[in-house]
């Protein structure tokens, strides 16, 4: 379906993207065009055409991704870009379609899902020469979209947009977002799920990755016994997107899922660095890139909580807390490993792979917590490391205490008085500095001694830390507050929180004199305030 839309148009930056759509061009495609809701087999596709918006209009732009594509880094204000992004307009060479996958929902089989209301509209080759699929997020109903519209509103669009982009100036591997775009509709939504649905304002997302390929895509075609496809989706997901590791084969299929345990141990990984929480890690949103995809109910920790999640769904089993994900990321990839079990034709490998993940998570933790507190990993200090790792653990629970606030003041303690200067410092973390009783006092002295020690086995000085410190533990971070402000905000036609959310958090380490206040520990209003503290699924 490479066609375009007969809307009068002059020729802009868009007509010189380069498509070259291998997924829609080498895979099998559902015979059925368009959304009308079915049971999709023998396809790993559907094609489907995005619904039509009344009154587009960009209101968030990322000059970093269409610099990626090869556009003008100003071209979110051009008036084509609106009616491309939320597809209005089919560019010549675009191939819209919708991915079928299954996956397993809160530790349960759910069979097929697919993209409900995500419409990808092809692959572009960018500027930098590699291939970017553009995928619009609130675009319209699908065969996958069950009961629902297809459609998304602004208040998860504005979420999706900045935290797409905040987690990759984290350094925290993600999809990307392009685009922020009102429709013009109103869609009706109950945010609570009470029985109370409103209307709120349509909004599109155009999001950018390398593929939007997920665990699911796989555990479909497993499900449904569908061997051959099954390797021919593989054998085309090695081929363009791990073809380092050699040509498809039972040895090379075992690698792939090796190195996908890897990708997805770091970005993990990164998730606790930053205090991420995602919310909703069901196995159609894990990406086979180790990417951050789908971001739904996330949120960061504000107080320290390993049991918190920000996802109302979630809040009797706590599935997808805080401090379970990296359990839960290695259980998604044994549900991967189960469907490609047959194509590896032994299960040595995979075990193999899932151990190296439990090993290397557990490494890789140690190195990043020590990292945080600017210590190095390799001096022989192992055991006493690993105890000074559990034991802040244990004293940021103590106490309601800022994780994100905590760390950067704690690059501030000297370490030759840290548990006499130190107290005093990291108190700022505290949300009631007033009632922190004694028992957290004098374990957060013996705890800061203990760091004060350690540090000066070091070869860095306090500032040569402080510097190492800063450059892993980020000043800003999107909390839901902030989100919620700029929903707010753009609910009421004023768009400028969401820029300067945007620009603020493209040096999420950087002091920011001038930005102090998106620094600041929740303000206690945003504890109940819906939005700030805990969230649906609704879109």
């Amino acid at each position: 379906m490479s066609s375009t839309d007969t809307t009068p148009h002059t020729t802009s930056a868009w007509d010189e993207l380069v498509f070259d759509n291998r997924f829609t061009d080498e895979l099998p495609a559902d015979p059925i065009e368009g959304p009308a809701l079915r049971q999709v087999t023998g396809a790993v596709y559907s094609r489907v055409r995005p619904v039509t918006v009344p009154d587009p209009r960009i209101i968030g732009w990322s000059a970093e991704v269409a610099a990626d594509l090869g556009l003008p880094a100003d071209y979110g204000s051009d008036p084509d870009s609106a009616a491309v992004l939320t597809g209005n307009r089919i560019l010549v060479g675009a191939d819209p379609h919708a991915m079928n996958y299954g996956g397993h929902q809160f530790g349960n089989w759910a069979g097929q899902l697919g993209d409900g209301r995500a419409i990808a509209l092809g692959e572009v080759v960018g500027a930098d020469g590699r291939h970017h699929t553009l995928q619009l997020k609130g675009a319209g109903p699908t065969p996958y979209s069950r009961r629902a519209d297809g459609l998304a509103v602004l208040r998860s669009s504005v979420r999706e947009f900045l935290c797409s982009e905040a987690m990759h100036h984290l350094g925290v591997p993600t999809t990307r977002a392009l685009s922020l775009a009102l429709t013009g509709n109103q869609v009706m939504r109950d945010m609570f799920y009470d029985g109370n649905p409103a209307p709120e304002p349509g909004a599109v997302v155009c999001r950018v990755a390398p593929s939007f390929l997920r665990f699911g895509n796989y555990q479909i075609l497993a499900a449904r016994d569908d061997g051959e496809l099954l390797r021919t989706l593989v054998d085309f997901t090695i081929t363009h997107h791990f073809g380092h590791l050699g040509a498809p084969s039972p040895e090379v299929y075992g690698e792939c899922f090796a190195e996908i345990c890897r990708t997805t141990c770091a970005m993990v990984l990164d998730w606790m660095r930053v205090g991420f929480v995602h919310g909703v890690m069901n196995t159609d949103n894990m990406s086979i890139h180790g990417l951050t995809i789908d971001y739904g109910p996330y949120g960061w920790l504000d107080d320290f909580d390993p049991d918190w999640t920000p996802n109302t769904t979630d809040a009797n089993g706590r599935r997808y807390r805080y401090g379970y994900q990296p359990q839960i990321a290695q259980w998604n990839l044994l549900q991967l490993a189960n469907a490609l079990v047959d194509l590896v034709g032994a299960t040595e490998p995979l075990e193999a792979a899932l151990h190296a993940y439990a090993t290397d998570f557990a490494d890789g933790y140690r190195r990043m917590m020590l990292a945080k507190l600017g210590l190095t990993a390799d001096r022989g200090e192992e055991e006493a490391d690993h105890a000074l790792i559990g034991d802040l653990v244990e004293v940021l629970r103590l106490t309601e205490t800022d994780m994100t606030i905590f760390h950067r003041r704690l690059a501030d303690v000297p370490a030759e008085t840290a548990a006499d200067d130190g107290p005093a410092i990291v108190a700022d973390a505290y949300y009631t500095p007033d009632t922190v009783g004694k028992v957290a006092r004098t374990r957060t002295v013996e705890w800061l001694r203990a760091y004060g020690e350690r540090c000066r086995l070091e070869e860095r000085g306090d500032a040569e830390r402080a510097v190492a410190m800063n450059a892993v533990n980020p000043k800003y971070v999107l909390r839901n507050y902030l989100a919620q402000q700029a929903i707010d905000a753009a609910a009421e036609g004023d768009f400028g929180e969401i820029a300067t959310l945007l620009e603020l958090l493209r040096r999420p380490y950087d002091d920011q004199p001038d930005q102090g206040i998106y620094a600041a520990k929740r303000p206690d209003w945003a504890r109940t305030k819906p939005g700030c503290s805990m969230l649906s699924c609704s879109s």
